[in-house]
């Protein structure tokens, strides 16, 4: 009895395996255009294996309708380019879609240039030699250079670099010179392959906004007791990365361009780029209080990653601006927050595609390790990303840019 049930099942099956062969559609029978539609959904890191699948796979690597298919594609999860104080190591990239670490082949072989923005699915390097930039994407390894920008007076600090995808092959660059109150921003666009005049920003100042006159504030010296009962002076010198420098982020609105970055005094000051004005956003802390401060870009909208510590513990928390007013968005708990602690770190942080921060926690302490986490606006949930290992170490990261993983983008 059990052995002709076994039987009958094992012919049930054998019937369900011809029925699925004779009625399956061949991917060898789908016409070159359906091919490249089916496969530019795959993830992308699918891209960089299914060239070696076949010929006829091979041949969209170069297929401008396999690449008009993908940048039909609305949204990519973020990877994160992770980045070394050695420039020798190789570029690990963070794959959010299914959390997980990559080493990509295209390493950067230019000692000079230090990764400074993002968009779409290109990276923007800046050459600490000439000043130029390089713009490549870091999938399929294709590269730009753009030389650096022409300026009336080349004494003018650059303050800030910014980038902003306008289509998968179209692109613009923004620096931001000079000090407050004297600012003056040039932009490049790839469609003209060229750089503007230098075209000065003034300072708003709207009699109802009070913290635009903040000079005072920023050139006169301030004395505090730290936790020590050390006599410190509070310069809001920041520490920053190399390449996070000219950290910046641009936001764009109802047509309006925006690039906020921090100053050297710690401020945060928003540029208007279509109205050529600028002003200083009101502070989240007090000076004397010993924080690192980064922003990001979400959806078009501007975030502050602030970590503090008082009273013996540390907080990280980040923060919105509505009307004038920064709003509370997420805090790491507590009992995460607490572990950052005297560990004298600096925070690093990058917006991704989507909804996503990421903060790179690091520090110069030998015994302690890098951290890194993520916050999900929409989940408002926080999770820690998993250590790399490279021939058995783990690799430390000093900070991240943000790219959506897109193969189409072209420079």
């Amino acid at each position: 009895m059990g052995f002709s049930a076994g039987k009958r099942k094992s012919r049930d099956e054998q019937d369900y395996t011809v029925t699925l062969a004779s009625t399956a559609f061949p991917m060898d029978d789908l016409n070159d255009d359906v091919l490249e539609r089916v496969l530019s959904w795959l993830p992308t890191s699918s891209f960089l294996r299914m060239t070696s699948v076949c010929k006829r796979w091979k041949s969209t690597k170069t297929s401008k309708s396999f690449n008009l298919a993908c940048s039909q594609v609305p949204l990519r999860d973020p990877w994160f380019f992770m980045i070394t104080n050695d420039s020798n190591s190789s570029t690990f990239v963070y794959d959010s879609t299914d959390n997980s670490w990559k080493s990509l082949n295209h390493n950067r072989n230019r000692r000079d240039f230090i990764p400074v923005a993002s968009s779409g699915g290109l990276l923007c390097f800046r050459c600490s030699v000439s000043g130029g930039f390089l713009l490549c994407n870091p999938i399929t390894g294709s590269s730009r250079d753009i030389p650096s920008p022409i300026s009336d007076d080349n004494s003018k600090p650059l303050q800030a670099v910014a980038m902003t995808a306008l289509t998968p092959s179209s692109y613009k660059l923004v620096t931001i010179s000079g000090e407050a109150p004297n600012l003056c921003f040039q932009f490049y666009e790839s469609d003209s392959g060229s750089w503007s005049k230098e075209l000065n920003l003034v300072k708003k100042n709207d009699g109802d906004d009070e913290y635009n006159d903040s000079s005072d504030d920023e050139t006169g010296t301030v004395y505090f007791l730290s936790k020590t009962g050390h006599v410190v002076v509070a310069t809001n010198n920041l520490q920053r990365s190399p390449s996070k420098q000219y950290s910046s982020v641009i936001t764009v609105k109802d047509d309006a361009e925006t690039v906020y970055f921090l100053s050297s005094h710690g401020t945060i000051i928003a540029c208007d780029l279509t109205n050529r004005c600028f002003t200083e956003l009101p502070k989240l802390l007090p000076p004397f209080l010993e924080y690192s401060i980064d922003l990001v870009e979400c959806n078009g909208t501007m975030f502050v990653v602030l970590l503090s510590e008082f009273y013996e513990s540390a907080s990280l928390r980040i923060w919105k601006l509505e009307n004038q007013s920064w709003v509370h968005v997420g805090m790491l708990p507590p009992a995460m927050s607490h572990e950052l602690y005297g560990r004298e770190g600096d925070i690093n942080c990058v917006g991704g595609a989507g909804n996503k921060i990421l903060v790179c926690f690091n520090t110069n302490l030998p015994e302690v390790y890098c951290r890194y986490f993520v916050y999900d606006l929409v989940a408002e949930q926080w999770s820690e990303l998993p250590k790399c290992f490279k021939d058995g170490e783990a690799v430390e990261f000093v900070s991240a840019l943000s790219f959506q993983p897109r193969i189409e983008a072209t420079v």
